[in-house]
């Protein structure tokens, strides 16, 4: 079986069990960090997309990258943990280390950004990003 193959199964077997929890999309980690800071673009898209907390979900990489920021005060970390309570946390597994290696052999993208790609792929859901080199990488994957 080639790895295309495979790792359309492994998404379709993915792809039903987050469907069936009403997650529908993915924030990144600057999408967060802008909704925390109430960045207008954000603001703007989460009303505009009629986003509730129960259809947002965020990724191992973000979690680590907003609690492992040097120099981060407690107050900072309990606000983080208070809004990441809210969403759905999606674990690193196999099927988004696959495809994290496919995206990584096709095109340049750092490893967090692959890696946040990758599970908004693996789990079906859209990927909301303030970076628009992620988006490019993204959708671009979504149309392959």
């Amino acid at each position: 079986m080639s790895i295309r193959t495979r790792l359309q199964v492994i998404l379709l077997k993915y792809r039903r069990i987050y469907a069936m929890n009403g997650t529908k999309y993915l924030l990144d980690t600057n999408y967060i960090l802008g909704l925390l800071k109430r960045h207008p673009v954000v603001i703007s898209e989460l009303s505009k997309l009629n986003v509730t907390t129960e259809e947002c979900s965020y990724s191992a990489v973000t979690r680590m990258e907003l609690l492992g920021f040097q120099g981060i005060c407690n107050e900072e970390e309990a606000i983080i943990r208070e809004k990441l309570d809210y969403l759905t946390y999606l674990q690193l597994n196999r099927e988004v280390e696959d495809i994290t290696i496919h995206i990584r052999r096709g095109r340049k993208i750092k490893l967090p950004d692959a890696i946040i790609a990758a599970t908004a792929v693996c789990f079906d859901l859209q990927l909301l990003t303030l970076d628009q080199h992620l988006s490019t990488v993204f959708n671009t994957l979504r149309q392959s």
